[in-house]
């Protein structure tokens, strides 16, 4: 059976990380109140990363490690059981996915992750709050994301983007973000989860303390899914103060993967 560790070798998932349950930067402890900005908006900007890196091999939790995916706690709050809602169609075709196809991994190949994929593949990132903005950095893969924050329309429906199309308001001190557009070539994580060009995620970012904010997105997709389903977890500032973004580059397309040995991760010969 192909096992997948290139994939995991492919974002350079760190073991630590996993054993840890936390990001290299994250202080311990609970954090005193967060900041706001002149126009009295949260603080947002610094450097953050996922708390919860088991999400870059799976959304859905599972007891026991299969296919090279290790056990772990999913980040599915809704529906209650934590399982995607997929059509009996698309349930069919994941599950074909995991089992004969995780080579395919779009990520792997160094494509752009999608959101939002983006907001736990496991590599930091950076929030900037220019005015009338919000910008997401992210170290993996030169990607990026220009949240306007202005009300103006999405683009047009005929255009698609691995990232999509993001639009910003504040509800509150809950920041919404809105993303449309984006296309069918991303997948979830590592196990085959997948949607359509349908997609339209919802996403919440809630700061909770100075250090840690509540991320939660919406996700619908009517071509792949029964119902809208959420996921939820939280990002954790990086309080190193010598702390540098790096550059990751991944080249698009990337086909090495052809040359790992079979325990590796490559097609079975």
């Amino acid at each position: 059976m192909m096992r997948t560790a290139a994939l995991a070798l492919a974002v350079l998932l760190p073991v630590a990380l996993l054993a840890q349950g936390r990001g290299p930067g994250r202080a311990p402890g609970k954090a005193g109140p967060f900041t706001r900005l002149p126009d009295g908006k949260p603080n947002m900007q610094g450097y953050w990363e996922t708390l919860n890196f088991f999400s870059a091999f799976d959304l859905e939790g599972h007891d026991k490690a299969e296919f090279g995916i290790p056990a772990g706690k999913g980040v599915v709050v809704d529906p209650a059981d934590g399982k995607i809602p997929y059509q009996p169609w698309a349930l069919a075709k994941r599950k074909d996915v995991l089992e004969h196809h995780l080579f395919d991994d779009p990520q792997a190949h160094c494509w752009l992750s999608g959101v939002p994929r983006q907001m736990y593949t496991p590599f930091g990132f950076q929030i900037l709050q220019p005015p009338g903005n919000v910008v997401l950095l992210y170290e993996a893969f030169h990607s990026y994301r220009i949240i306007p924050l202005n009300g103006a329309p999405h683009a047009s429906d005929a255009i698609r983007m691995f990232e999509g199309d993001s639009r910003g308001h504040w509800e509150g001190d809950t920041l919404v973000v809105d993303v449309t557009n984006q296309n069918e070539k991303t997948w979830f994580d590592m196990s085959g989860n997948f949607h359509s060009d349908a997609l339209h995620v919802v996403e919440r970012f809630t700061m909770a303390d100075a250090n840690t904010i509540r991320y939660q997105a919406t996700l619908d997709d009517p071509k792949v899914f029964a119902r809208p389903w959420k996921i939820a977890f939280d990002l954790g500032r990086n309080t190193q103060p010598d702390y540098q973004q790096m550059e990751y580059a991944c080249v698009e397309g990337e086909k090495d993967l052809q040359h790992y040995t079979e325990s590796e991760g490559a097609r079975k010969k």
